[in-house]
């Protein structure tokens, strides 16, 4: 394994345990040479060796009846800017491959990813001091009636989610509204947006071609470029299948899987 001597990376997981895909990209990072620390709220036990494990609360507590409400997912956008204020980590998704390890002169590690041009926040790194991550933690903390970017149609949903607490109303009128969306309009406010890496850096495979990853027949690294950094595999979008079933032979999944010694049939859903 590589001397843990680069920059520290962390992750936020709510559940029990991990699936195969969870821990062969947390590993990833161990074998880059990034400590890695998975903040809990569970006692998890099969996160892969060097990986270390922290409670949850020692950046925010969080709401379990907002995330019954919503996603095991939401709450993590405003826990990975609480994270990166306290502790200057790089945020880490546990869906995302350490390709190459992060440089240690990269100071903005944020992109834009698939067709869309929006920016997403599955891997950050902002400086814990500036206004985009005061912007960001602001909003979250003192929440608007609606998102300022919310047109009429949004703002009418809203409206039909009245009798839900006010995190739940903007996530069922926008699921994305505490992630993406709200990453992208402050980054445009502060001027940050333009900082953004290219695709290629941080989510070479856009979302929409995701079946890829376990096709043995895919050519995944047909998208990759020099500038690769991270791979995204997006497991919110994989169907259920692979999420219950080892990757096929050959697959990036698969090779990756065996690559990084991680051992799919003993923590499939």
């Amino acid at each position: 394994m590589s001397k843990l001597n680069r920059r520290p990376v962390a992750s936020l997981w709510i559940g029990e345990s991990l699936h195969y895909l969870n821990q062969l990209c947390l590993k990833s990072h161990i074998l880059a040479g990034h400590p890695t620390v998975l903040y809990c709220t569970s006692d998890v036990k099969n996160a892969p060796d060097g990986v270390e494990i922290r409670p949850a609360t020692e950046i925010m507590e969080i709401d379990m009846g907002v995330v019954e409400l919503t996603s095991a997912s939401f709450l993590s956008n405003v826990f990975r800017y609480k994270m990166i204020k306290k502790t200057e980590a790089i945020w880490i998704d546990c869906d995302a491959f350490c390709h190459k390890p992060f440089p240690d002169d990269m100071t903005h590690i944020y992109a834009g990813h698939g067709f869309r041009g929006a920016l997403n926040c599955g891997v950050v790194s902002i400086p814990s001091d500036g206004e985009l991550i005061d912007a960001l933690l602001d909003y979250y903390e003192n929440l608007p009636e609606a998102p300022p970017w919310f047109n009429k149609n949004q703002k009418r949903k809203l409206e039909r989610f009245a009798a839900d607490p006010h995190p739940v109303r903007i996530y069922k009128a926008e699921r994305t509204a505490f992630g993406p969306q709200a990453f992208t309009y402050f980054a445009q406010q502060t001027g940050d947006f333009d900082r953004a890496l290219s695709p290629d850096y941080l989510y070479p495979v856009p979302f929409q071609l995701n079946d890829v990853f376990y096709d043995p027949y895919g050519r995944v690294e047909g998208h990759f470029s020099d500038n690769t950094l991270s791979v995204h595999l997006y497991t919110n979008g994989t169907k259920p299948w692979w999420r219950k079933h080892a990757p096929l032979a050959g697959s990036y999944a698969a090779r990756m899987c065996q690559e990084v010694g991680i051992d799919p049939a003993l923590a499939l859903k």
